[in-house]
């Protein structure tokens, strides 16, 4: 569901030539910053979010901490933040102006050592919510029993892994197991390559699909200091504003993936893939409308590539109407990789194939990887899908992510800050903007937004290039009455923000 700036995205939208018009530019200006790697990325001068504390991998991540504020925060968390300073290595960044710290969490809410109730509505990864039950039972009970691999015979393996394709369409037969969505999906083009015989991959302009050096190299969200491969084109995220007049988003979305095909052929690769994130999340979410992925994956099929569903984000019912993402398109993956949600946070992920796409790498390649797979993991993994059983976890996702997207809808729709509501199921995005005219990204409105509801005690974070995108993406056991306390909060900010 989406709200536009404006009545229509056809000619009837006074708005639509300047927003085509601007994104455009956005992008060609972003073009020049991945081909010159080695430069600093530009920012503005006096940006607020810009400080001489933070880095360049810090540049695009969002709502973090800085750590010059420092002697700002009160005396134990300064204390804390210090000594993690001291003695952690590269790459990690705190949330929010004021960093928290967690120390029980339940459902969809988490609690600080002086027992403040934070309602979770950004961490996806604890799927049926924090500290569930029934995972946590099962799981201590399989670890107070034995925690093997897949080097022995585990009939609970069996079962979870029937039970798991099980909510697949048919032809996607077979399941390896790893820890993480970057292991899946570094295995996953492992074996696309293999089937192909190609090198060639074809991702969104602002995708991210993991951190191992292979994903990495496909993963652009990552920034100008982490290098894309040679082998790697960008093509647009499914934003129908940047549909051309007289074109549909199918065509539009079909014309770029031919577009990159020929590029990488032109240079001497063939195909080997298409992956997406079926929710766009790092983009900045975009989930509808559906139907234009049907013609990208011909388009991939007829260059003898294969298509990857990411289903990290958008699948285990994130998006409301059907378990995985792919499956709202009407299409059938050749690869889909899921990430930890699918143990509510224990590290377990998975690649699911159709057979004539893996069954030749695995009579040529050997696969172990020691934690994947085993008891512990699949006990969570097994527990999470009981969970969705008993409780009828996608009906909830679907009721609560509809009340809450109308809720915002309202209380943004006179804002003239707010371009888009966007987004499906417990995925909801806001796009944040300096105004309705220029639609020019305004990531300082949106960082204020995020550190007022954390404040408040309401988590959400940011996405997307120009990071100006509110990301809520609760776990799945937001209820009824965590909508209702979200879209209170929002309200009395959006008063004096948007």
């Amino acid at each position: 569901m989406t709200v536009q700036a404006c009545s229509t995205l056809g000619g009837g939208c006074p708005a639509r030539t300047r927003r085509i018009s601007f994104r455009l530019e956005l992008k060609q200006m972003q073009s020049v910053a991945l081909r010159s790697r080695d430069e600093t990325p530009a920012t503005k001068e006096g940006d607020p979010l810009m400080t001489s504390a933070l880095g360049r991998a810090l540049a695009n991540y969002p709502n973090r901490f800085d750590p010059a504020d420092l002697g700002g925060l009160p005396e134990r968390l300064r204390s804390t933040v210090k000594r993690r300073n001291d003695v952690l290595g590269p790459g990690y960044a705190l949330n929010y102006r004021e960093p928290v710290e967690f120390v029980s969490g339940r459902g969809a809410h988490l609690f600080d050592r002086e027992g403040n109730d934070y309602l979770d509505a950004y961490n996806n990864v604890p799927c049926v919510g924090h500290a569930h039950p029934h995972v946590v039972e099962a799981v201590s009970r399989q670890l107070a029993a034995v925690n093997t691999n897949t080097r022995y015979v585990q009939e609970s393996l069996v079962d979870y892994a029937e039970r798991l394709l099980a909510t697949m369409p048919e032809d996607l037969a077979k399941v390896s197991f790893a820890c993480s969505g970057s292991e899946a999906n570094d295995l996953a083009m492992r074996v696309a390559r293999f089937h192909t015989g190609g090198e060639g991959i074809v991702v969104s302009r602002w995708a991210y699909h993991g951190l191992t050096r292979e994903v990495a190299s496909f993963s652009p969200s990552l920034g100008t200091g982490s290098p894309l491969g040679p082998n790697v084109r960008l093509i647009d995220a499914p934003d129908p504003r940047l549909v051309p007049p007289g074109s549909s988003l199918a065509d539009h979305m079909r014309s770029q993936v031919r577009g990159a095909i020929d590029d990488l052929e032109r240079h001497g690769y063939r195909l080997a893939a298409l992956i997406t994130d079926c929710a766009h999340s790092s983009d900045g979410i975009y989930t509808d409308p559906v139907g234009y992925l049907r013609d990208m994956v011909e388009e991939v099929h007829a260059a003898g590539g294969v298509y990857i569903a990411d289903e990290v984000q958008s699948g285990f019912a994130r998006l409301g109407e059907s378990m995985w993402g792919f499956s709202r398109h009407g299409v059938l993956p050749d690869i889909v990789t899921m990430g930890k949600p699918m143990g509510n946070g224990m590290p377990i992920s998975g690649v699911v194939f159709r057979p004539e796409v893996c069954d030749e790498f695995g009579r040529n390649v050997r696969y172990f990887n020691t934690f994947a797979g085993s008891s512990i993991a699949v006990a969570a993994g097994a527990a999470v899908l009981d969970v969705f059983e008993a409780e009828n976890v996608r009906q909830r996702v679907l009721d609560n992510g509809r009340t809450l997207r109308a809720g915002l809808e309202e209380i943004t729709r006179e804002s003239p800050h707010v371009a888009e509501v966007r987004g499906s199921g417990l995925y909801v995005g806001i796009e944040i903007v300096k105004d309705r005219e220029s639609l020019e990204p305004d990531r300082v409105r949106a960082d204020r937004v995020i550190n007022d509801m954390r404040e408040r005690r309401v988590l959400i974070s940011g996405t997307g290039e120009a990071v100006n995108v509110l990301k809520i993406r609760p776990p799945l056991a937001f209820d009824s009455t965590d909508v209702t306390r979200f879209l209170e909060t929002f309200a009395e900010i959006a008063e004096t923000r948007l």
